[in-house]
C-alpha cells in the first residue's frame, strides 16, 4: 500500500469572469438573433463598443503541485485569494479541475463552509446520519459515536429541531463535530473556526490535535499562524493560485511572516481621545533589517515605527510621554513598552516625524496582541488610539529543545531560564533536592 494520501499534480482551476453560460435557444430566437447581427457590429464598430475576442478568466490554482504522506498535518497558508478554499474544494470533489489532477486515497471529511454538506429541511439527529452516510459509515458505527457527537456540539436541547433554524454558531459546532468525530481517514478544515467562540475555537484545535495524535490525516487552512504552527509539521504557501513554498512549518512560518504588510494609517480613526495637539498618524511593524512585517516569532526583534504630526512649532522626545500597550484578545494588558521606562534625548522638529520603538527580542508565547496607545506632551494629554493595530506572535523553538511554548497553557510570558542538578542549595535552606533522570 502507497505511504501517500493525498498527490497533487500540476493542478490548475480556472474561473470565467462576468460570463454567464448561455440558455438553449429554439429556432425562433435564432432566427430573431440573425435580424440583428448588423445593428450589434455597427454599435460595436461605430459606437466605441470593442468586439470580445477571449472571454475573461481568472486562474484561481495554477500548476500546484504536492505530496501528502499518511498521518501528516499539513498546513495550507496564504492571503485572502490565494486559492486555498478553491484547492480544498477540488480535493473534496466539490469543483473539478481545469488541469492537471489530485489524487485522495481514503475517505474524506470535509468542513468548508459552516454547515457543509447539511439539509436545512432535516434535523440536526437526521443531518447527523446523513453526513454518516456520505462518509461511507455503517449505521452502527454512526449510532456509536451519534453521543459524543452530540455532546461535543453543545446541542443536546435542539438536536430534534431542522437545523435552518439553528444560529451560525450552532450549524459550526455540530457540523464540525460530525466532520471531526465520524473517522475520516483524512479530514479537510477551511478557516471557518473563526466563526466560533474562544472556547469553542480551543476545543477544535483541541480535538484536530487528537486526531493528528491517532495518526490520521489532516489538511488544515488557517490564517492565524499560531495554531499552523502548533498543529502542523509542513506547510504548503500558496500566492495567486501558485505554490510559493513548501516544507516545514517553521522554515515557511517564518518566510510567510516577513512579507511586507503596509504602515496602518491611523488618520481616519476618529474613536480617539486628547486635545489634538499631536496625533499619532500611521503605526508600521518592521523587522531589524527595516522591513515591513505583519509577524513576529517568539525571541526575534520587532521595530514598532509610530508617523506623528504636531501643531508645535518644535517637539521634544524626552518630553512626551507616550505609553504602548500589548492586550490579550480580552483587551487585558499584557505588557507595556513606554517613553517614561526608556527616555531618549533625540531632539525632533515640529510637524512630523516618527517615533521608533525597538524590542530587541519579543519575550511572548503565540497571540494575536492588540496595540493600545497613549500620548500627552508636557502634561497635556495629545492623543489616544485603542487597538491602533496588532502584532501577530508566533511559536518558535526558541529554547532549542522541541518543545516550544503555547500562550493558552504556559500564559503569556517566555522567559529565558536553565536548570541544575544537584546544585547547592541557598544558605537558608536546610536541604537539597535531587532529581534524576532515567538513562
Amino acid at each position: 500500500m502507497s505511504d501517500l494520501a493525498i498527490r497533487v499534480d500540476g493542478l490548475s482551476k480556472r474561473y470565467r469572469i462576468g460570463t454567464r453560460p448561455e440558455r438553449y435557444k429554439t429556432l425562433r430566437d435564432s432566427l430573431a438573433g440573425l435580424t440583428t447581427v448588423p445593428s450589434r457590429l455597427r454599435r460595436r464598430v461605430f459606437g466605441g463598443e470593442t468586439l470580445r475576442t477571449e472571454e475573461d478568466t481568472f486562474w484561481a490554482l495554477k500548476d500546484v503541485s504536492f505530496e501528502v504522506k499518511w498521518g501528516e498535518v499539513v498546513g495550507i497558508i496564504g492571503r485572502n485569494g490565494a486559492g486555498k478554499s478553491t484547492l480544498l474544494k477540488v480535493l473534496s470533489r466539490i469543483t473539478e479541475p481545469t488541469e492537471g489532477y489530485a489524487d485522495v486515497f481514503g475517505r474524506v471529511g470535509s468542513l468548508l463552509e459552516v454547515g457543509t454538506g447539511f439539509h436545512p429541511e432535516l434535523t440536526g439527529r437526521e443531518n447527523v446520519f446523513l453526513n454518516g452516510a456520505i462518509l461511507g459509515m455503517r449505521r452502527s458505527e454512526i449510532d456509536q459515536k451519534f453521543d459524543e457527537i452530540v455532546d461535543f456540539a453543545e446541542v443536546e436541547k435542539f438536536i430534534d429541531t431542522p437545523v435552518k433554524h439553528y444560529s451560525s454558531g450552532m450549524y459550526l459546532r455540530l457540523a464540525f463535530a460530525v466532520a471531526a468525530h465520524l473517522e475520516p481517514e483524512i479530514l479537510v478544515v477551511d478557516e471557518v473556526l473563526a466563526v466560533g467562540d474562544t472556547g469553542f475555537q480551543r476545543k477544535c484545535l483541541g480535538r484536530m490535535q487528537k486526531i493528528a495524535d491517532e495518526g490520521r490525516t489532516v489538511l488544515f487552512v488557517s490564517h492565524d499562524m499560531t495554531a499552523i504552527s502548533h498543529l502542523t509539521s509542513r506547510v504548503v504557501w500558496l500566492d495567486r493560485g501558485c505554490v510559493i513554498k513548501e516544507g516545514h512549518t517553521e522554515k515557511v512560518v517564518a518566510e510567510y511572516c516577513k512579507q511586507k504588510t503596509g504602515g496602518i494609517d491611523l488618520r481616519h480613526r476618529r474613536d480617539r481621545q486628547g486635545d489634538g495637539t499631536i496625533r499619532i498618524d500611521s503605526l508600521t511593524l518592521l523587522d531589524e533589517e527595516g522591513n515591513e512585517v505583519g509577524q513576529v516569532a517568539t525571541g526575534e526583534s520587532l521595530v514598532i515605527a509610530l508617523g506623528y504630526r504636531s501643531e508645535l512649532r518644535e517637539v521634544v522626545v524626552r518630553d512626551l510621554w507616550l505609553d504602548m500597550r500589548f492586550t490579550d484578545p480580552l483587551n487585558a494588558p499584557v505588557t507595556t513598552f513606554s517613553t517614561r521606562f526608556a527616555p531618549t534625548e533625540v531632539v525632533r522638529a515640529g510637524g512630523a516625524g516618527t517615533l521608533t520603538c525597538t524590542i530587541p527580542r519579543v519575550m511572548l508565547a503565540d497571540e494575536v496582541y492588540g496595540i493600545d496607545l497613549w500620548l500627552a506632551y508636557r502634561g497635556g494629554f495629545c492623543d489616544a488610539v485603542l487597538r491602533a493595530g496588532e502584532v501577530t506572535v508566533v511559536t518558535s523553538n526558541y529554547f532549542g529543545t522541541g518543545h516550544v511554548p503555547v500562550r493558552r497553557k504556559h500564559g503569556a510570558a517566555v522567559i529565558p531560564h536553565s536548570w541544575s542538578v544537584g546544585s547547592p542549595a541557598p544558605a537558608s535552606i536546610s536541604t537539597v533536592t535531587h532529581w534524576e533522570g532515567e538513562g
